[in-house]
């Protein structure tokens, strides 16, 4: 036993030490606004692959090519991110916009964030609607596809290596896998679960809790930030409802709204709760539209939520032609996003107080540990559907398991695959050139009639 405390003890020490290394650099670094919207707005064009692939994403580019957090901070803002409402991505950017350059920097990250891929969503929405599908577009993010896949991997094995420090951990990411993979239970649940053992158990992880220089703000800022951000969250709404009572842009904006504050577990979430309601309810969408909605949402780059910009847009196109759809995307983008600022803004001045206080701690270690069993449940499902054109949910009792018809294997997606696989983990090459090769290469297979 003894050989284990000292092992223990060395491995705490050690973990302590790097700790404080990684607090003394991130607390070092202050980058100008300049570097803060070239860095962000790089992310912004290169987020491809949904909420997995855009924290490895910023996580690469925010801590481990800059210091801009250290490892603790980003997966304390990670973890807490997880239990609000709305793309936890976008609201990991704008925490950390915040923590650099408090209100202007985390504006200023969000939009960047979430502008790049909502104006290339606008545009194939528009395409979609006017033209149909368009086999280019398809041809060209075949190979982002399979370059996003070898990113979401790396993401696994990265997280993985920083998170899981105990056996409890390891079980906590297996649970949460198979509830999320195989029991198909809420992420709420599963999140809420996770963070409610990490609170009881009061164990944090072997690493000594980290010196952290706390933000605080009395109960008045704190007060007149929420007031401020329901008045910009509402204006567009009170608007519409004064003005314009029986526009389909009223019923967008308040469907939307309430779809903001229940959307716990991201783009998915979203698709389910909204699906029922814009197909059979509303009757705005069919469902094969849906699905097309989604599918574009899932292969450019921004979080999966603007799949909400895509019905928004055909909806009130379908009502009125290309200026009110255009309007259409516009509110849905407003009260999508808009309570994303609010959630962050709010609580952003209190998550490194969370981080030291040992239960609260314990708790997001928790929720760290599952974060690792629902990444590889993306992991597995974006690789099965990439893999695979037919994909099936089969029921073996209580566990739904994914079937993949094997007829289906796109042999290109397992080249480029490779290929990015090579040159992303074996020779390190940016993630930016690899996904233009990728890209380019798989429009070229399309092209020549592979």
């Amino acid at each position: 036993m003894s050989s284990i405390e000292n092992n223990m003890t060395k491995n705490s020490s050690a973990s302590s030490e790097i700790t404080s290394q990684e607090t003394a650099s991130a607390a070092s670094a202050h980058p100008s606004m300049g570097e803060l919207f070239h860095v962000w707005l790089k992310i912004g064009l290169l987020s491809f692959g949904g909420p997995t692939a855009q924290i490895a994403l910023m996580h690469r580019m925010i801590v481990e090519e800059r210091p801009w957090l250290s490892e603790r901070q980003y997966l304390n803002a990670l973890s807490f991110c997880m239990l609000l409402p709305g793309p936890e991505a976008m609201q990991l950017a704008t925490y950390t916009g915040w923590r650099l350059h408090g209100f202007v920097g985390g504006l200023l990250s969000g939009l960047l964030f979430v502008i790049p891929g909502a104006l290339v969503v606008l545009a194939f929405a528009t395409i979609y609607a006017l033209f149909g599908d368009v086999p280019l577009v398809s041809a060209l993010f075949l190979g982002v596809k399979a370059c996003v896949l070898i990113i979401v991997i790396e993401a696994l094995h990265r997280v993985a290596k920083k998170v899981l420090h105990l056996p409890e951990h390891w079980i906590i990411a297996g649970l949460a896998f198979i509830g999320i993979f195989f029991l198909n239970l809420p992420f709420p649940m599963i999140i809420v679960v996770a963070a409610l053992f990490g609170f009881l158990r009061n164990n944090a992880d072997i690493s000594a809790p980290e010196e952290i220089k706390k933000r605080t703000r009395n109960f008045k800022q704190t007060l007149g930030t929420i007031i401020l951000w329901l008045v910009i969250w509402a204006t567009p709404l009170v608007l519409l409802n004064v003005f314009a009572p029986q526009s389909i842009l009223n019923d967008i904006g308040i469907f939307f709204s309430k779809l903001a504050v229940v959307t716990f577990g991201g783009a998915y979430a979203v698709l389910a709760y909204m699906s029922q309601d814009v197909v059979v309810h509303f009757g705005w969408l069919t469902a094969g539209e849906m699905m097309d909605g989604l599918g574009l949402a899932e292969t450019t780059p921004g979080p999966l939520i603007l799949v909400t910009e895509f019905v928004g847009f055909i909806a009130a196109y379908r009502e009125s032609g290309l200026t009110l759809g255009l309007l259409g995307a516009l509110v849905t983008l407003w009260v999508t996003f808009a309570p994303c600022f609010l959630w962050i803004f709010v609580g952003a001045p209190y998550i490194d107080w969370i981080g030291t206080q040992p239960r609260l701690r314990s708790a997001l270690s928790g929720i760290a540990a599952a974060v690792v069993g629902v990444i590889l449940n993306l992991s597995i499902w974006f690789g099965l559907h990439v893999f695979f054109a037919k994909v099936e949910a089969e029921p073996f009792g209580p566990f739904n398991v994914w079937i993949p018809d094997l007829s289906s294997l796109d042999w290109r997606i397992i080249l480029l695959s490779s290929a990015c696989g090579f040159l992303i983990l074996k020779l390190h090459w940016s993630l930016t050139r690899v996904l233009l090769i990728s890209a380019l290469s798989g429009a070229g297979l399309v092209w020549i009639g592979l």
